[in-house]
């Protein structure tokens, strides 16, 4: 990202309810690695937008915190997880800056990593290995350089070296992240507006050292 999007950007889109990556339901990309049996202890869903995740999670039983800097975002996963009957939690937060108390064992990035420019994205890292206990579990989901321009995206490289110092990179893999055409992005994915997409997008495991 040349620049970080900022707040009101994000906010306005959940307002407007046009985030595209709002779909309602998790990501197929998460839902696999909680089957896989990646997700353990106290879990951080960072970025989580309108829940999903966290909602997902709460009803499998784990100890899980959804947090999202963009006020609307958590009302609307609260109201959300209150139609699920889930007793989610949600917190606004700010996510370069969630603490120095380690305390995390998993921590679910759904699209929050790629939207970070050069030098947030070294603030982010730093903030997540704060808040991560040693031995702990980041999984990160972020759009493809090899996308069709869906949202921001990010190169293997750039994953690369932002989980270098303070972290083992225990996988890099390729997976698809599901969206949601909206009229911005109509042109670029060359398919009508409300259709669902399944975009190239990178899956990383990190372990905090």
């Amino acid at each position: 990202m040349d620049s970080t999007p900022t707040l009101s950007l994000f906010d306005n889109a959940y307002k407007s309810h046009t985030a595209p990556w709002v779909i309602g339901e998790p990501q197929p990309a998460i839902v696999g690695l909680e089957r896989a049996g990646l997700v353990r202890g106290k879990v951080l869903d960072a970025g989580c937008g309108t829940g999903e995740h966290t909602i997902l999670l709460t009803r499998l039983g784990y100890d899980v915190l959804g947090v999202d800097s963009a006020p609307t975002a958590i009302e609307q996963a609260r109201a959300n997880a209150a139609e699920k009957g889930v007793d989610a939690r949600f917190e606004v937060a700010d996510a370069l800056n969630l603490g120095v108390e380690a305390r995390y064992d998993t921590v679910i990035d759904s699209a929050l990593f790629h939207i970070f420019d050069d030098a947030d994205r070294v603030k982010y890292v730093a903030s997540l290995h704060a808040a991560c206990t040693p031995g702990a579990l980041v999984h990160v989901l972020a759009l493809s350089d090899k996308g069709r321009g869906f949202g921001p995206e990010v190169s293997e490289r750039v994953i690369r070296e932002a989980l270098r110092d303070g972290w083992i990179l225990e996988a890099l893999d390729e997976t698809t992240y599901r969206g949601v055409v909206h009229e911005p992005h109509v042109d670029a994915i060359g398919l009508p507006a409300g259709s669902i997409v399944d975009e190239p997008a990178w899956l990383a495991r990190a372990r905090r050292i």
